[in-house]
């Protein structure tokens, strides 16, 4: 591959479904070699342990040895990716860019409180726009929830917490080139087009809706699509073709940079406001919050599942979600979105985090109290929690 490594920006809010679809990506990287970098939100990885085993699970269905060493997953927890105070993006770009076998695509997934123009705007600084240029970002979105409401800003009680859910989705949607409609297996056609009228109400640049059925989501609509390189088509000749909407396009980079505060990703425009944008939107809003809860005992899966719905009624929780043991001592997923709660079977035991033997759970909501949730939690449990 010659040129400069492109990069694919996926972002969206809490819970619609990120994770997901990048593994399903990874999964069908061909002969791509891929790094991909994680950040939650936490001091603890959960998604990068499921990217893990995704890529684990593909090594073993597949029998290729080498499946590993073309993934390479890089967790940023805690913070939020190439914001101001984050030290170790452009090292860890820099060092990828210097890697003997050359990194075919770099795939980056935000945190689902994060801003994807920190990414854009890193990438143009002269240490790493010589190596990288943005592919395209990515937005995901949580359907049910955006047809709810529950993504709208809101007044009356729990106004704060409706106002600054809605304006950091709108945010997140203004920076998309494509958005991505996750959760709609179960959704007519009618619901469909609805979803996709509000995404263009609220953002009218936006250049591509597309739907992820089953939580998947075709490679050629999220790589090699050089949306921002001057006369480069959207099709990947790496991947094997599909009829989709994007694959058989060619397409410009973008006219108007404005929608992303400046930002050139192609070289067309100055850059104009820095990283200190996207620090100042959560400095102006530090209530986003997020802790872990551990217990080293086994869980009874149905009333911790409870338990947390009771959660997300009492008090402001937007995402949950963890590995817990259950009573067959059988690791498990747990994740939650406000109060829809589910679990399943987890990875193997080489992906799971050994903290996460008996119970281990990310809580992230908007001014969320720890003493409280960790109260709830051990009451109507029956287990300790801290």
């Amino acid at each position: 591959m010659s040129g400069r490594i492109p990069v694919t920006v996926v972002s969206g809010f809490l819970g619609s479904g990120k994770t997901t679809l990048l593994c399903d990506l990874l999964g069908q990287r061909r002969d791509l070699r891929l790094a991909v970098l994680i950040n939650e939100l936490g001091e603890v990885s959960i998604d990068g342990a499921l990217a893990r085993g995704s890529v684990l699970g593909s090594k073993a269905s597949a029998g290729a040895e080498g499946d590993r060493e073309q993934v390479e997953i890089v967790d940023f927890p805690q913070g939020l990716i190439a914001y101001a105070q984050d030290a170790k993006f452009a090292p860890t770009m820099a060092e990828l860019a210097r890697r003997p076998g050359r990194i075919d695509h770099v795939l980056i997934e935000t945190s689902g409180v994060a801003l994807p123009t920190a990414v854009m705007a890193r990438l143009q600084e002269p240490e790493l726009s010589a190596e990288f240029v943005l592919d395209a970002a990515l937005t995901v979105v949580d359907v049910p929830l955006l047809l709810s409401g529950e993504l709208e800003p809101g007044e009356g009680p729990g106004a704060a917490v409706a106002q600054a859910v809605g304006t950091l989705f709108d945010r997140q949607l203004e920076q998309a080139d494509v958005v991505v409609l996750n959760k709609i297996d179960e959704l007519d056609e009618q619901r469909l087009l609805e979803a996709e009228e509000r995404i263009r109400k609220r953002a009218p640049g936006v250049r591509f809706v597309e739907l992820a059925f089953d939580a998947r989501l075709d490679a050629r609509v999220a790589l090699g699509l050089g949306l921002h390189q001057p006369g480069k088509a959207l099709s990947n000749p790496a991947l094997a073709p599909t009829a989709v909407s994007l694959a058989d396009v060619e397409w410009q980079p973008l006219a108007d940079h404005g929608r992303v505060d400046g930002h050139s990703h192609s070289g067309l425009s100055p850059h104009e406001h820095g990283l200190t944008t996207h620090t100042h939107f959560h400095e102006q809003d530090p209530g986003w919050l997020s802790f872990v809860l551990r217990s080293g005992q086994v869980q009874d899966v149905p009333r911790l599942r409870e338990a947390i719905a009771q959660i997300a009624s009492a008090e402001p929780l937007l995402r949950c979600k963890g590995f817990i043991t259950d009573a067959t001592g059988q690791p498990a997923l747990l994740q939650a979105v406000r109060s829809r709660v589910v679990s399943g079977r987890a990875l193997g035991d080489e992906a799971l985090p050994q903290a996460a033997r008996g119970g281990e759970l990310v809580f992230i909501g908007y001014h969320l109290n720890r003493a409280r949730v960790a109260s709830i939690l051990a009451r109507a449990t029956g287990v300790a929690w801290r």
